[in-house]
């Protein structure tokens, strides 16, 4: 089930507000029933086998977390991690592994063709993260095992982040609050993540879908193609993240920001403070800091990037792009280190801003084709294999197409915000009339975005298969 479905809008979102809401606030734990009751059904709604993995992996760390507590003992810290990537290995990347050793050495080995389970890589860094915390004593262990199992399975974030810590959400588990504000600012960014998915990702997809497919592409409809995918991923991924965010207040819950308008980047460093934060974050603190970080000289610090960015790499698939899109984010990091950073700081904004955008769009080509050759080939059309500059593929992509490009551009950017800033200070002595605006905006959204929904026009959603 996902977010940007009719059957979770219709069906799933109300009964469970409506479940959740008839038990008085004072009643948590009786609130926090309901909410796991609810995310297990929408966790298993496609593939209900899936559940007793996650149930799994709920009792594993929740078992550990309680152990780790209690004497600290490195040895649970070990069995966890161990436990919990174990888990992730298998599933993930199992028939990797094999296919691997079967080019490598004509093995032959069988696949057993081991379906990956959604939303596992999300889930299991977030107990495996718990356990570490609690036995460096950040947290303290919960004992209700059913507090701790709404934090593993809280469907809002639960397939597609952002990873949220249990440190960042412990006291809103056991003790929340929600008030008409709070629950109105959860629907507007609810309408806002829904409006980016469906009026703008879904519909910039189609493009980098059509070209991709093509062969001997000029240049501009090769740099047109992975341009549409570069957007088609920000708003995609940036848009569940707001609908998260925004489901997570209407149940009382704050979770930190995952995006951060990464697109105005000036260098690969900001892009990277910028993307997908939540994650960047669980790297630093759990793999980059404990390997070292920048304490042990410069050599050792490189080597600490350079794992951290083959990890990042695998985490987001078992496939050979991924690694490559890893080591290529992971050297390009090194370079800025050792001293283009200080360079691009003096130069003018825009050459940061071109800079970073080239290579941008480069890394999403490299993560979007999961064929090396392919890769290849396509940014060979990128850079000119075809000799050709522009061709009626360019032209028809472009010109059909250039009001939704130019509304990805300014949606990619603070503008929107700060002209809604600009209008609400304007007008913040007419309340009424203010209201009035915003509620017919997010209407007008809702609205438009509902009707592409029904009309059958392409749904994808890419973090799914991580």
């Amino acid at each position: 089930m996902v977010f940007s479905s009719s059957v979770f809008l219709i069906v799933f979102l109300p009964i469970t507000l409506l479940a959740y809401f008839i038990v008085p606030a004072r009643f948590i734990k009786a609130r926090n029933s309901v909410l796991l009751a609810a995310s297990l059904v929408f966790y298993g709604w496609g593939e209900p086998k899936y559940i007793l993995i996650m149930i799994f992996s709920i009792v594993f760390n929740y078992v550990c977390g309680l152990a780790a507590g209690k004497n600290r003992s490195k040895a649970v810290l070990i069995l966890c991690v161990v436990g919990n990537l174990a888990l992730l290995g298998y599933f993930k990347y199992t028939d990797f592994v094999l296919e691997t050793v079967n080019r490598l050495a004509e093995a032959g080995l069988a696949l057993p063709g081991i379906a990956l389970p959604i939303g596992i890589s999300f889930y299991t860094f977030q107990t495996m993260s718990y356990v570490i915390d609690v036995y460096r004593g950040k947290v303290e262990a919960q004992r209700d095992i059913i507090t701790f199992g709404t934090y593993v399975t809280l469907f809002p974030q639960l397939i597609a982040g952002p990873i949220v810590r249990y440190s960042d959400v412990a006291v809103m588990l056991v003790g929340r609050k929600t008030n008409l504000e709070q629950i109105a600012e959860g629907v507007r960014r609810f309408i806002i993540g829904f409006g980016k998915k469906v009026l703008l990702a879904n519909q910039i997809y189609v493009v980098w879908m059509e070209l991709s497919a093509m062969e001997n592409l000029s240049v501009s409809a090769a740099w047109l193609g992975a341009v549409a995918f570069t957007f088609q991923i920000y708003f995609d991924f940036s848009g569940y993240s707001d609908m998260a965010i925004g489901l997570g207040k209407i149940f009382g819950f704050d979770y930190l920001e995952n995006f951060n308008y990464p697109y105005i980047s000036r260098s690969i460093t900001e892009f990277w403070r910028r993307w997908h934060m939540s994650l960047s974050s669980w790297f630093k603190e759990y793999v980059y800091i404990p390997l070292g970080g920048n304490r042990k000289g410069l050599s050792r610090q490189l080597i600490n990037i350079s794992i951290v960015w083959i990890l990042t790499g695998l985490w987001h698939g078992a496939s050979w792009n991924f690694v490559m899109w890893g080591v290529y984010y992971g050297i390009i990091l090194i370079i800025e280190k050792l001293g283009l950073l200080k360079v691009l700081k003096k130069c003018p904004a825009v050459v940061g801003h071109i800079y970073s955008l080239i290579l941008i769009v480069i890394g999403w080509v490299i993560f979007a084709v999961d064929d090396m050759g392919k890769v290849a080939a396509y940014l060979g059309m990128m850079l000119g294999s075809s000799q050709v500059f522009t061709d009626d593929a360019f032209i028809y992509f472009f010109e059909s197409r250039i009001w939704l490009l130019i509304a990805c551009v300014i949606g990619s950017t603070p503008l929107p915000k700060i002209v809604c800033s600009i209008i609400a200070e304007k007008l913040e002595d007419r309340e009424v009339l203010l209201g009035t605006i915003e509620t017919v905006l997010f209407m007008g959204i809702f609205a438009f975005s509902m009707a592409f929904l029904v009309s059958g026009s392409y749904n994808p959603f890419l973090y799914f298969r991580f």
